[in-house]
C-alpha cells in the first residue's frame, strides 16, 4: 500500500520535476559548460580550459566592479529595509481595519501596473541638471547653481533601486507582521516595556524570517540588475550585470558565462548566510 503512495506521489511531481529540470537545471548546466569554453573574436568552440576564470580572477576591473556591485545591494538593502519595515508596521499595527489595510496595501502595488524601465527613466527629468528638483531648489534659493549629482551618479542608481524594489521588502515584513499575535504586544506593555523595548524584544524576532526573506529579494535582484546602473549612471559606472552584459554583446559568451557563475556562487553564498540566522521554513 505504502509503496503504491510512493508510487503514485512521485508520478503527481514528475511533471513539475521535468518543468525544474528543463528550465532552471539544464540553463545553469549549459551556462557552467559553456564558462570553460574558448572565444574568438567572432566566434566560440568547445574546450576545457580555465582561462575564463584565470582572466577574471587576475583583473582589477573584476573586483573593482563586484565591489561596486556590493555597494549597492548593502546601501540599498539597508534603505529598503528602513522603509520597508517602517511602511509594514504601519500598516500591520496602526491600520485597525482589514478593509483600510488592503486599501493602502494595494497604493503601494500601483507603481508595478507600469514597466520597471518607465518607473526608473520617469526619475530622469526629475533629477536633471535641468529637471524639477533643481529648478525648485533654485527657485526657493537653497542652491545657486543646478546640483550635478543629482542624476548619472551613484545616489541616482541607488534612488532608482530603493523605488523599485522597497515593495519586495514590504510584502515580506507585513505577511510576517500581520499574523503576530497582538497579545503578545499587550503583554510586553502591561509588564512595562516601552515602545522601543516591545520593538526590539518582541516585534523585530517575530518579524525576522519576513526581513530575511525581503533582504533575499532584494539583494538577489540588485546584484542581478544592470539596464539601472546603465540608464541611471549614463554609462558611468557598472556592476556585475552590466559586465556580463558588455561581454554578451561582444560575441564573448564563454566571459559573460564564467562571469554569470560566480555571480550565481555569491549570490548563493550570501542566501546561504542569511539563512542560517533563521530556519525560513521552520518559522513560516
Amino acid at each position: 500500500m505504502n509503496k503504491t503512495r510512493n508510487l503514485v506521489t512521485y508520478l503527481q511531481a514528475a511533471p513539475l520535476a521535468v518543468v525544474l529540470l528543463g528550465f532552471l537545471i539544464a540553463p545553469i548546466v549549459m551556462i557552467v559548460i559553456v564558462s570553460f569554453w574558448g572565444a574568438t573574436e567572432f566566434s566560440i568552440y568547445p574546450a576545457f580550459q580555465f582561462d575564463n576564470y584565470a582572466f577574471l580572477f587576475s583583473s582589477p576591473v573584476t573586483y573593482k566592479v563586484f565591489f561596486a556591485t556590493f555597494k549597492y545591494a548593502i546601501i540599498t538593502w539597508a534603505l529598503t529595509l528602513s522603509i520597508g519595515f517602517t511602511i509594514a508596521y504601519f500598516l500591520a499595527f496602526h491600520i485597525r481595519t482589514q478593509a483600510i489595510q488592503t486599501v493602502l496595501f494595494l497604493l503601494c502595488t500601483i507603481p508595478f501596473l507600469t514597466s520597471n524601465i518607465i518607473r526608473m527613466i520617469s526619475w530622469i527629468p526629475f533629477l536633471g541638471r535641468n529637471g524639477i528638483a533643481n529648478q525648485t531648489l533654485i527657485s526657493w534659493g537653497v542652491i545657486d547653481a543646478p546640483l550635478e549629482w543629482l542624476l548619472y551618479s551613484d545616489f541616482a542608481v541607488i534612488l532608482a533601486f530603493v523605488h523599485l524594489y522597497t515593495l519586495f521588502m514590504v510584502v515580506p515584513i507585513f505577511n510576517t507582521m500581520i499574523r503576530i499575535d497582538k497579545s503578545l504586544i499587550e503583554a510586553a506593555y502591561d509588564n512595562g516595556a516601552s515602545g522601543f523595548q516591545t520593538l526590539k524584544h518582541v516585534i523585530i524576532p517575530l518579524t525576522k524570517p519576513g526581513i530575511m526573506i525581503g533582504t533575499i529579494f532584494v539583494v538577489t535582484l540588485v546584484m542581478g540588475d544592470f539596464i539601472t546602473v546603465r540608464f541611471m549612471s549614463g554609462s558611468q559606472k557598472a556592476n556585475v550585470g552590466r559586465l556580463i552584459s558588455n561581454d554578451i554583446s561582444l560575441l564573448q559568451y564563454p566571459s559573460a558565462a564564467a562571469t554569470a557563475v560566480i555571480l550565481l556562487v555569491t549570490v548563493l553564498i550570501i542566501i546561504g548566510v542569511l539563512l542560517r540566522f533563521v530556519n525560513i521554513r521552520k518559522e513560516l
